[in-house]
């Protein structure tokens, strides 16, 4: 377990874009652990015979040595100790593009509107529910392949933009769209952007995100299981073609969607 190697070694390794799964197994007297990461304090979760927590590392978090503390309450004595989350690069592939102008510059309307909804998904992100809300291993929303990847840096027309904070997976049309686990619709509607757009609160910090969708088949504040259809694939939005962009943040940080998928 990835939490006995730290003990050992005083080290988490960590790659940019990725989720770290720590794990301890519960102990007579143990109540509570939590890792502070650099200005968030994680919490562990018991689950049985173990306690986990979720680590995500930005995509863009400068390769290196973050110093860190693990912080462990047993028979109401607070153990701390130091650890290091060692993050390491990760090359993410770059691509110019040409488009149409249209998906380049906004009228000042779009801006203003596109401004509104980045501040309303970032106050999303930030509220933490202390409760893990699933169970079971995460799974990926359709059995597509990868368009463009997590990470993938695109320059339109010579302007450079945000790295690609989710995974484009490859949809007609019409396709039906599965939550990746069990969690909270947080928000269910249209957006500039990513169109018809779904968000589910995981907890613990980590939310999903399903955009472009033709139609959408929850409503905010309603509990969705894993695999339970959302909605359907479709192109609204700024896209040029019907796809699923998927995004998962942890803690607020942007990661790759399939490494929670391979979490273990």
């Amino acid at each position: 377990m990835l939490h006995w190697i730290v003990l050992l070694t005083g080290v988490i390794a960590a790659q940019q874009g990725q989720v770290v799964r720590l794990s301890m197994p519960h102990e007579a007297g143990l109540q509570g652990v939590e890792i502070q990461w650099q200005d968030k304090t994680i919490p562990y979760i018991r689950l049985d015979n173990e306690w986990i927590a979720v680590l995500g590392i930005d995509l863009e978090q400068k390769p290196g040595d973050y110093a860190s503390t693990i912080t462990v309450r047993k028979n109401g004595v607070v153990e701390r100790r130091d650890v290091s989350v060692k993050v390491q690069s990760v090359e993410f592939p770059t691509t110019q593009l040409t488009v149409d102008d249209r998906y380049v510059q906004l009228s000042p309307a779009d801006e203003r509107r596109a401004v509104l909804e980045a501040q309303e998904i970032a106050a999303i992100h930030k509220t933490v529910t202390k409760e893990m809300l699933w169970r079971e291993p995460f799974v990926s929303p359709i059995e597509g392949g990868v368009g463009s990847n997590f990470g993938h840096r695109r320059v339109f027309n010579g302007q450079p933009k945000n790295p690609h904070t989710g995974a484009d997976l490859r949809a007609s049309t019409g396709t039906p769209i599965q939550s990746t686990n069990r969690g909270r619709v947080v928000l269910a509607k249209n957006l500039f952007y990513t169109g018809n757009t779904v968000m589910i609160d995981h907890g613990l910090g980590v939310y999903s995100l399903y955009a472009h969708l033709s139609r959408i088949d929850v409503k905010k504040g309603q509990m969705v299981e894993r695999g339970q259809l959302l909605g359907l694939a479709g192109a609204t939005g700024r896209v040029t073609g019907p796809h699923l962009h998927w995004g998962v943040r942890v803690q607020d940080a942007r990661v790759d969607p399939f490494s929670l998928v391979n979490m273990k």
